[in-house]
Order: C-alpha cells, then structure tokens, then sequence
C-alpha cells in the first residue's frame, strides 16, 4: 500500500512539473516573439534611415529647396540610428517620417525634381517601407497583445510572476499623429 502512495504521489509531481514546463516554455516562445517583431520593426526603421542620404543627396541639387527640412531629416535620422531604446528610436522615427512627407509633398513646387528618376524610385522605396514599418508595428501590436494576455490569465500569471515574465507596452500614435490633417484650397492642383 505504501509503495502505492509513493508511485501515485511521484506521478502527481511528475505531471505538475510537466505542466509548469510547458507553461514556461509557451511563455518563453510568446516574450521570444514580441522581440523578434520588435526587431522587425528596427530593421525597416534602418531601412528607411539607409534611404535617407540617397534621397537628401537628389534633393539637395535643386538649390532652392529647403535646406531646414533636409538638416532636421538628417538629425532625425541620426536619433533613430543612435536611439537608447525601442520607445526612443520609434519616437525618433514618427518624427523622421513626418518630415520625409514634407519633403514629398514640397517637391511638387519643383516639376524638375518630380522628373528626376532617382527621386521616383526613392519615393516609391520610402512609401513602400513607410508601409512595411506600419504592418510591422501593427503584427508587433498583435503580438504583444498575445503575450500579455497570456502572462495575465490564471494559472500563466502565477508562473509569469515567478517567472519575471513582464507586460510589453503596445506601440501607439505619437500626439501628431493623432491631430487631424488640415488640407487646403491649394492642396490639389490640377
């Protein structure tokens, strides 16, 4: 009978053991996940930022453009390559990426520029990583919701907690982003 007790008890511990691996080794592959989306969203971040001189060099040969807009493109740029952290290099990259439209959008005042090949083929490479760069935050986004969710459900949480498994923080709007765009009369000519 005792040897029952033993064998029973040795099994309970067994399965219990099983079942905390398995939860932390899920948790492990959820944190894994979420880092690896946010270096998804670092390496088109990169991207955009290796674009930057190429573009800057195209614009600069049409002497009346704005030379405030392309040094603070440039010290933007900076900030997103020599950023600390993650919020600091998306922070950086919101603003980088609201210049870059201004200078999009100024280069309608020069037909020349608009013509130019090199400036095209940059433009589209921008639009389509400015693309990439959101899918990719909102597929981080997606992740992080996943691991959180699961570090808070019961019994992950408990294990979470002893685990020092720790909530990401989702990627949001920058204030500018969430202020309305103001066109005027003069926006679309024709």
């Amino acid at each position: 009978m005792e040897i029952g007790i033993i064998i029973a008890v040795v099994v309970v511990v067994v399965i219990l053991l099983a079942i905390v691996i398995k939860i932390y080794n899920g948790l492990v592959v959820l944190k894994n996940r979420v880092e690896n989306q946010g270096a998804q969203i670092e390496v088109q971040l990169k991207r955009r930022a290796d674009l930057i001189p190429n573009l800057i060099e195209t614009t600069k040969g049409y002497a009346n453009y704005e030379k405030g807009t392309l040094e603070k493109v440039t010290e933007l740029r900076s900030k997103v390559l020599n950023a600390s952290g993650a919020n600091e290099s998306y922070q950086a990259s919101n603003a980088l990426g609201k210049e870059l439209n201004r200078i999009l959008v100024h280069s309608e005042n020069y037909p020349e520029l608009k013509a130019n090949t090199n400036f095209i083929k940059l433009q589209e490479e921008l639009s389509d990583t400015e693309e990439k760069i959101v899918k990719a935050r909102q597929f981080y986004n997606d992740t992080v919701t996943k691991y959180n969710t699961q570090i808070m459900m019961f019994p992950k949480s408990i294990f979470a907690g002893i685990f020092g498994f720790r909530k990401f923080e989702l990627l949001e709007a920058a204030p500018e982003e969430r202020e309305s765009v103001k066109i005027g009369a003069d926006t679309f000519r024709f």
